[in-house]
């Protein structure tokens, strides 16, 4: 019988469809796990064969869960809402709803034809309003304990789309050719700094990537410094600076503040006025990418004021310059160049002084030195000295120094920035608020809060969005009074924060989630998805998390046990894959050409699925004769269409090909467990071979194999089963159990060196003692040459692997 993928895959995936084979059970009895992949965004473009590789991972992990006797939670949705689909509407007058409804169907189709063993009763769907309508109850907590307020806030501003751009779509804009400039907006906020000391603390207790952690340490940027008070007495206030470094505090030649600054103007004298005020319009027009560059040319302006040093009463001139942000510390910084690049590089262009106040290998004129592991110099008045301590000591006397003189107070700071909340957008969650006629705030009682129907999707001329063209959504009358609606619409995020959880409990109207059901499930264990999400994906959903558990809503500090993040797969050019280089190789044609068996092996056999690796369709022909070799076992050629095969039940296997069949169940099951699926394929292969070769359709042989094989390629696996008799399916058996006797080598090579170097080699039986292995090793002809009129002077033997000699000319 020949092998048609086409037609068994169908027949496979119909099947599992009507039995419902990969639903979860709602019973408790089983262990649990649940396997996640990343939300995807279903664009018009379809899926490639790079965005199938996290997918194909987490779908052989959940089906290998099931064959070890787990309860296995493994669904997929839609992170819908989004900034693409309104751009599409714009252009064409298509309802987001439906180009969002067909893009879902066409990825659903391309899932579905992989043999993804999901639980599609679960899939959920952002833009739902039975969803959204929990994403907007979450809101509202938020409002209700003060997470979530209004402010007027410095942000992204997109001059052809009329919207808010997050930072991370910044650049990606720009190169775009579209225009973003920095302004101030109405804007809601969420009060994610409240969990900043948490969701630092937190991350030890993750089994997530260290990179991916350091990345989240980094963004949430804890520092400890001392906030100083630096006295402007032409102007009777102070100026407030923040730092990390109090110890350099004599070494401080200027200061520099943010032109968002509040007193940048009001410190500017007659004669810098207008170069001010120009300077600030300038840096309103640059993103915040362009301004913190490390390489791009420092600029600024002076201001004509001058505040004092209290370290050492010397004036100190205050620059505006734009690579100072009002979103961390003070807004305002002081400057040591002597020991901080940037400032170096700031004096240098500016001619302002550079003072050495850490001692330092080199002239600091001529190049920055910025080490802590030296000590202070010139760092002296009449009440204080730090000369010659180290930093912890000098930072500790300078900081009590500050506070006894009630000019400075130790400080904990964080880089990280309250998220801002709002879009200009239609296409997104409506925030159910209320804003009345006298200034106050009201919330949706009713909820979910829909998205009214519109005719034109374009943002209005002031800025608002779309809805507030729509007076009889917009405005309303209740026992309070008059209210015009909120008319920004939340980010992509939201909506993507909290979908893990009602993955649980999709169908529940009446609560976010069971709490019975929540504490069986919860929390993932293993979360699989691109590296890209590494900072702010998983840092919201932590911070809505624990949100969640401070109300009751969970019972878990944190959502995502285990994070793992595949690689990247490129086009066969090297290179990233994109429309614009013309190497996207869409999932559907390879799809068609070699079946979801053949891709679901090809993605994991590329190589580690944490590395980057380039496609090669070539590689895939590899792949497609293993699967070839694997049916000819129970179809050999010649075989009619119409037999059946009829595998020898009762015949021994070799003991060669036995111990062989039980190390590779060991070494499949230990692989999967890893992740680590292209050594499992090559152990399999290695097996398929070996049969191949010795002619061997033992039926023990040949089901061990199989079970094995339907985690990767479960198409295949499941006909050829049921070919060989089987009536029920593969998925519902067990994963085959190795015995540790048989699995280890019986006979294994010994290698012999002489002083390091690899002399020859024997074998011996595994478990040989060492004293025997050194007889043996000298008893090799090719290492007795190398032993003659030489003194041993060391012998080394490690069991089952080598013996090595020490050796040394003997003396005359």
């Amino acid at each position: 019988m020949k092998y048609d993928f086409s037609a068994i895959e169908k027949k496979w995936q119909a099947f599992w469809e009507k039995n419902e084979t990969f639903k979860s059970s709602e019973s408790q009895e089983k262990p649990k796990y649940y396997v996640l992949d990343m939300f995807p965004y279903p664009s018009g473009s379809g899926l490639h064969v790079g965005h199938l590789e996290g997918y194909t991972a987490s779908d052989i992990v959940a089906r290998y869960r099931r064959s070890c006797g787990f309860n296995v939670l493994h669904p997929m949705g839609w992170d819908a809402f989004g900034l693409p689909a309104e751009q599409f509407a714009i252009k064409t007058g298509t309802h987001p709803r439906f180009t969002t409804e067909n893009n879902i169907r066409s990825f659903r189709d391309t899932l579905r034809a992989m043999g993804f063993s999901y639980d599609w009763s679960r899939e959920i769907n952002t833009t739902d309003p039975e969803y959204f309508k929990w994403t907007q109850w979450i809101f509202l907590k938020l409002y209700e304990m003060g997470l979530a307020y209004m402010s007027d806030v410095d942000v992204n501003w997109c001059e052809e789309l009329k919207t808010v751009l997050a930072n991370e779509e910044v650049e990606e804009k720009i190169a775009d050719g579209l225009t973003v400039v920095r302004r101030p907006l109405r804007q809601w906020v969420l009060k994610i700094t409240a969990y900043a000391e948490r969701l630092l603390a937190d991350l030890d207790e993750l089994e997530w990537p260290e990179n991916v952690k350091m990345m989240q340490r980094n963004w949430i940027g804890k520092s400890e410094g001392v906030e100083i008070d630096f006295e402007l007495r032409c102007h009777k206030t102070k100026l407030k600076v923040y730092t990390t470094r109090p110890d350099t505090l004599f070494g401080a030649t200027y200061l520099v503040i943010s032109p968002e600054h509040p007193l940048a103007e009001k410190l500017a004298t007659a004669p810098q006025l207008v170069e001010v005020k120009n300077y600030i319009r300038q840096a309103k027009l640059k993103t915040e990418l362009e301004r913190t560059g490390l390489q791009k040319e420092k600029t600024g302006v002076f201001t004509g004021s001058y505040a004092l040093n209290p370290a050492t009463n010397q004036p100190l001139p205050v620059w505006i310059s734009d690579f100072v942000l009002t979103s961390y510390g003070t807004g305002a910084i002081m400057s040591v160049p002597a020991h901080d690049g940037r400032d170096w590089e700031f004096a240098r262009k500016f001619g302002l002084p550079i003072i050495e106040v850490i001692r330092s290998p080199h002239d600091v004129q001529e190049a920055v030195f910025e080490g802590k592991e030296s000590v202070c110099v010139n760092s002296s008045n009449d009440d204080l000295s730090l000369d010659g301590l180290g930093f912890e000591e000098s930072f500790d006397r300078m900081a009590t120094w500050l506070e006894t003189r009630k000019v400075g107070t130790r400080k904990v700071n964080y880089k990280l920035r309250d998220w801002i909340f709002s879009r200009q957008r239609y296409w997104g969650e409506p925030i159910p608020i209320k804003h009345y006629a006298d200034g106050s705030l009201g919330t949706e009682t009713d909820l979910p809060l829909l998205l009214p129907e519109v005719e034109a999707y374009h943002p209005t001329v002031t800025g608002e969005s779309p809805l507030a063209n729509i007076p009889n959504w917009l405005n309303g009358n209740d026992g309070h009074g008059e209210f015009r609606r909120e008319t920004n619409t939340m980010p992509q995020w939201a909506g993507s924060c909290w979908y893990y959880l009602r993955f649980i409990d999709p169908r529940n109207g009446e609560k976010l989630i069971d709490p019975e059901k929540e504490r069986y499930w919860m929390n993932v264990d293993l979360y699989i998805g691109g590296a890209e999400h590494a900072v702010l994906h998983l840092l919201y959903s932590r911070f809505w998390h624990k949100v969640l558990y401070d109300i009751g809503v969970v019972s878990s500090k944190e959502p995502f046990r285990k994070l793992f993040n595949q690689g990247m797969i490129l086009g066969e050019d090297n290179e990233k894959m994109s429309k614009s280089r013309g190497n996207v190789i869409p999932a559907d044609h390879v799809l068609q050409r070699y079946g979801a068996d053949a891709m679901r092996l090809y993605e994991m056999f590329l190589g580690p699925l944490e590395q980057v690796k380039p496609w090669n369709t070539n590689g895939i022909e590899g792949v497609s004769r293993f699967l070839t070799k694997v049916w000819k076992l129970v179809w050999p050629e010649g075989s009619d269409t119409g037999d059946q095969p009829l595998l020898p039940a009762g015949d021994e296997l070799p003991e060669v090909l036995l111990r062989r069949m039980h190390k590779t169940i060991k070494k499949v099951g230990e692989d999967t467990e890893n992740l680590k699926f292209n050594t499992a394929i090559s152990e399999m292969m290695i097996f398929v071979n070996e049969l191949q070769k010795a002619g061997c359709r033992n039926r023990s042989a040949i089901e061990t194999l199989l079970l094995l094989l339907a985690p990767y390629a479960p198409h295949i696996a499941e006909e050829l089963w049921e070919a060989i008799g089987n009536r029920s399916s593969i998925s519902t058996h067990p994963f085959p159990v190795f015995s540790p006797e048989l699995a280890e080598d019986s006979i294994v090579t010994i290698a012999v060196q002489v002083n390091g170097k690899l002399r020859g080699t024997f074998t011996a039986p595994a478990g040989t003692k060492k004293e025997e292995l050194i007889a043996g090793a000298k008893a090799v002809e090719s290492v007795a040459k190398f032993l003659e009129g030489m003194t041993i002077v060391r012998e080394i033997a490690i069991e089952g692997k080598l013996v090595n000699f020490a050796v040394r000319e003997n003396m005359a």
